[in-house]
């Protein structure tokens, strides 16, 4: 204890004799200099109490600047491969999901494959994860299951038989986020009044192709085979829509992207957006080349409107052009 009490005592002179030789200006000064000390310790302190919210807020940040890219498949392996090769060159992709609704689960083969071409193709310190999901059966509303583990708000849905470069990628992509509600896509498509009614519902409409497209200039959907949305439309197709628009989809194996674009323009009221971008289709011709398929659309607007009473679809002639490829303005 005396000992103790001697060094308190030793500790005390130095400081009286420290104090002593300097001016005041001296003694404000080491003042001042302990207190910003203080201060910054405390801060960080309190920001290492306080980090996770900050990590959080980051991550947040950081997903909401990378999509998710939602593969639709059907027993076209060789398609699938060449789609997952190139998608994993361009950069902000988190994960891709694959739908896989064939009888046969994924081979290992198959998975593998997929794994190499992505860590191949890596970009950056984190290559993109790799997903299926399985469904139990063939059904056109499986492309719009929510994805259990989603951590991105943008999915980027695509068919395994279509690709779109990194660059026209990226372009659509900062185009969504800046209409994070809508539907950002490549390939527009119309509806137009067949027989006008005083009662919305009772109005009949015809589905217009591509040349009816590029004939008028107007558009007022864009098919989900190619383009972006939030994955909050996942969630409400699944589960909020009308059961009966699900079956009708199932039933005539047709119509899941018209039902998508009467979703999203019912919940936001506006039209979608049309990017321009050329697109590369590598698989062989699907439904939409046989010779009724426009009938069978039309049918599909005419039944889903009476259903939603009334065309929430919303035409528009806008159309997102990135400026940097274009000779004029």
């Amino acid at each position: 204890m005396k000992g103790q009490r001697d060094q308190h005592r030793l500790l005390l002179q130095r400081w009286r004799i420290f104090f002593s030789g300097h001016s005041s200006y001296h003694i404000k000064l080491l003042v001042l200099v302990a207190i910003l000390l203080s201060t910054a310790l405390l801060a960080r302190r309190a920001s290492s109490l306080m980090g996770w919210r900050h990590g959080t807020a980051e991550c947040q940040d950081r997903m909401r600047q990378r999509y998710t890219v939602l593969i639709n498949t059907w027993k076209r392996n060789d398609l699938l491969k060449k789609s997952v090769a190139h998608y994993s060159t361009c950069k902000g992709i988190d994960a891709f999901r694959v739908v896989w609704s064939e009888p046969e689960m994924p081979s290992s083969e198959l998975h593998l494959a997929l794994l190499d071409s992505i860590a191949k193709n890596r970009r950056g310190s984190r290559a993109p994860e790799l997903h299926f999901d399985i469904n139990r059966e063939d059904n056109l509303n499986n492309r719009f299951k929510p994805s259990k583990g989603l951590t991105t708000d943008a999915v980027f849905s695509v068919d395994d038989d279509v690709l779109v470069s990194c660059g026209t990628m990226a372009f659509a992509f900062n185009v969504w986020l800046s209409a994070r509600d809508t539907m950002v896509g490549f390939v527009p498509r119309m509806h137009w009044v067949q027989s006008k009614s005083q009662i919305p519902a009772q109005t009949t409409y015809k589905y217009g192709g591509w040349w009816t497209v590029w004939w008028t200039g107007s558009y007022s959907m864009v098919l989900s085979k190619v383009a972006f949305f939030h994955k909050k439309y996942l969630e409400l197709y699944t589960h909020q829509m009308p059961r009966i628009i699900r079956n009708y989809v199932a039933n005539e194996r047709n119509c899941e992207d018209i039902a998508m674009s009467f979703l999203v323009a019912n919940a936001t009221g506006g039209p979608p957006i049309w990017v321009k971008g050329r697109i590369v289709e590598i698989g062989s011709s699907g439904i939409s080349s046989l010779t009724d398929h426009n009938h069978k659309r039309s049918r599909c607007l005419n039944y889903f409107t009476t259903l939603f009473g009334g065309m929430p679809l919303v035409a528009t002639s806008v159309k997102a052009v990135n400026s940097k490829r274009e000779w004029s303005w």
